[in-house]
């Protein structure tokens, strides 16, 4: 990747026109794009908010902070870049003063520049080095949880992680296959999934190793937990009538922020259904269709300690 690639060349954000829409970013507001990325929400944000709205990007990515930096340059100080985690946002706001904003979104999915450009083990169409981390200062990588976890649990995080059927014969060839020599390669796994999983178990429409690739990066970058963390924590970090828009990419994700959303005493559901991609965003960006769109506000005169 040259110091020529532009984050918009390489990124679509998906749903953003409709999140911009439910998010209703304006002027003088102070707005939070917790899953900055290459900066294509953030671009839309700071523009809709024009002249003197404010955003606080969220980004735990270095290789996506230094692209989408140069793209959001123009913005000058109405932008300021946090390199932490979504699930941090209580502690960045504190930081820097703040006790509310006026808005916040979280896309969870995996960008363009990770599964195209990142030589990082995210995708099983190249061979790399089975890394995976998002943010590069965590300890363990794809390949240290191969190498180190049980075979019950390597089983469950394929099971519970990615919905695969298949999750013991293949936690069962792992633990085989590093007896003899690491796996650490994409390579290596995506050959191993493709050996352990019955030729007539083999899916028709995705690659076979797919949920398994997808269900070690949730893992290895406790994404999860960290929805689950910034679900409750960021609802007090916003200013009554806020919104708080989640795009998500799977199931689990999904059923988590909607019960969150529905259950939670301070926040009332806009988008009673998911949104999802329409047909002419799915034409030019095929990796929307999987997106899903929550909405939720913080309510108005709400009263916690009645509520308590």
């Amino acid at each position: 990747m040259t110091s020529q690639v532009q984050a918009a060349d390489i990124h679509r954000s998906v749903l953003l026109e409709e999140t911009m829409r439910y998010l209703a970013p304006c002027s003088g507001g102070l707005y939070v794009d917790g899953t900055m990325g290459m900066g294509g929400h953030s671009e839309a944000i700071l523009k809709r908010s024009a002249p003197d709205g404010r955003l606080i990007g969220l980004e735990w990515d270095e290789a996506a902070i230094a692209l989408s930096r140069e793209r959001l340059r123009p913005f000058g100080d109405r932008l300021t870049i946090v390199r932490e985690n979504f699930a941090s946002l209580p502690e960045v706001l504190s930081a820097a003063g703040i006790q509310e904003i006026d808005g916040l979104l979280i896309d969870i999915g995996l960008s363009s520049l990770q599964l195209d450009c990142g030589g990082r083990g995210f995708s099983f169409q190249r061979d790399e080095f089975l890394d995976m981390r998002m943010d590069q200062r965590r300890e363990e990588s794809a390949a240290d949880l191969l190498a180190r976890a049980r075979e019950e649990e390597l089983a469950d995080i394929f099971f519970y992680y990615g919905d695969e059927e298949q999750s013991r014969p293949i936690a069962r060839e792992i633990v085989k296959s590093r007896a003899d020599r690491p796996l650490t390669t994409s390579k290596q796994l995506a050959d191993l999934v493709a050996r352990a999983i019955p030729k007539r178990f083999h899916p028709q429409k995705i690659h076979v190793a797919t949920k398994v690739f997808q269900a070690l990066r949730v893992a290895v970058n406790r994404e999860l937990e960290n929805l689950s963390v910034i679900l409750d924590a960021a609802v007090p970090c916003l200013r009554p009538g806020a919104r708080f828009c989640v795009i998500s990419f799977h199931s689990l994700e999904d059923r988590m922020v909607k019960r969150k959303f529905r259950e939670h005493p301070e926040l009332e559901v806009i988008t009673s259904r998911p949104v999802i991609a329409g047909p002419d965003e799915l034409s030019l960006n095929p990796r929307a269709r999987s997106a899903k769109l929550r909405v939720a506000a913080r309510k108005v005169g709400f009263d916690r300690n009645k509520e308590s």
